[in-house]
């Protein structure tokens, strides 16, 4: 696949089809059901009833990060800068400061919440800005300078139902900077009928970089590859993974993060997962065949994203762009606070 034929994933989306809060209960948001064998597309009310689609024996992982109160509003004599802290090394934090190119090296911020926090501009690098905290900066202190780092496109501040719902039940290891949205679907009702079923359900650990919000370039194609991302699979759910392939039964992928984890640590030729840490470069695209797994649970992604080419290799470029059509028709509502697709091989 080329960069140009990316205008084919382009599509007019409604401003008012973008969801800006998520549904009132986390399992109540609307449900698009793909078949790829059939081609068939079905329409569910209620996230609920993706149980009609499971059955006994099936596996569902999901990605068990953390999304970190990873914005923080700086200041200095002159104006108030909002920063995405992004990743740490040799003392230095990289960062994604709106209006960077305003600071110099040598500048001094403090931030806002507190003011007890003050750090100093050590550099810059492309779109990145290199801070130096004067006292060192550890995670639990995001949880007094930071806000929870909803998605821009939301175009409003956080409240504190964000803080609850823009992370999943069963997130546990902090840092990332964006939910792995799939999993904001399931509710501890729905967990209770998923264990009645005898629906196993696992987790892996891939944190969320700032990358999952950057437009593709031509480089991405040209080197088949996207932002680097770090996962850790345990021995646990690899065997719980393993003992399900070789008995045949299916694996459902809640979400492109995880998935991306999956399809990176999966061996086809002995057909089993590598537990343990890695790393993910992968740029998969509609031509790419996908052997991890036999379902996906997904939201509704961006127009031209790495995440639309990514279920489109799940399910072909027709039969989700259809999907997608059919979802603005239906008045679907659309990313990481949206309504859910499941896709079935």
């Amino acid at each position: 696949m080329l960069f140009s034929d990316l205008e084919e994933f382009e599509f007019e989306l409604p401003e008012d089809r973008i969801a800006r809060y998520p549904a009132k209960n986390r399992d109540e948001s609307r449900l698009m059901v793909v078949k790829v064998g059939s081609g068939e597309i079905h329409t569910e009310n209620t996230f609920k009833n993706i149980i009609a689609y499971l059955r006994e024996g099936d596996v569902l992982i999901g990605n068990h990060t953390k999304v970190s109160k990873r914005r923080v509003y700086l200041k200095n004599q002159l104006r108030t800068h909002e920063a995405m802290f992004l990743e740490t090394k040799d003392g230095l934090w990289r960062c994604k400061i709106r209006n960077s190119r305003k600071l110099k090296t040598g500048d001094r911020l403090q931030d806002v919440k507190t003011g007890l926090r003050l750090f100093q501009v050590e550099g810059k690098e492309d779109e990145f800005v290199f801070l130096k905290s004067e006292k060192e900066l550890k995670e639990e202190d995001f949880q007094e300078i930071g806000e929870i780092p909803i998605p821009p496109y939301l175009k409003r501040d956080a409240d504190a139902e964000d803080e609850i719902r823009y992370q999943t039940l069963f997130a546990k290891t902090p840092g990332s900077v964006a939910a792995p949205t799939a999993g904001l679907h399931f509710s501890e009702s729905l967990f209770e009928i998923l264990k009645e079923k005898k629906i196993r359900i696992c987790t892996l650990e891939l944190t969320v970089g700032y990358g999952t919000f950057q437009p593709l370039t031509e480089e991405n194609f040209q080197n088949k590859k996207l932002h680097r991302e770090e996962f850790f699979l345990e021995e646990s759910s690899a065997s719980i993974l393993n003992l399900a392939k070789k008995e045949g039964r299916r694996i459902l992928s809640i979400g492109t993060t995880t998935l991306r984890a999956l399809e990176s640590t999966y061996d086809p030729l002995t057909k089993t997962f590598r537990s343990g840490h890695g790393a993910t470069e992968l740029f998969l695209q509609p031509e790419d065949k996908l052997q991890s797994c036999e379902g996906l649970i997904t939201n509704f992604h961006l127009p031209g994203s790495s995440l639309l080419l990514l279920v489109s290799a799940f399910a072909g470029k027709e039969l989700i762009l259809r999907s997608y059509q059919k979802a603005i028709q239906e008045e679907f509502r659309f990313y990481s606070y949206g309504d859910a697709m499941l896709i079935l091989s």
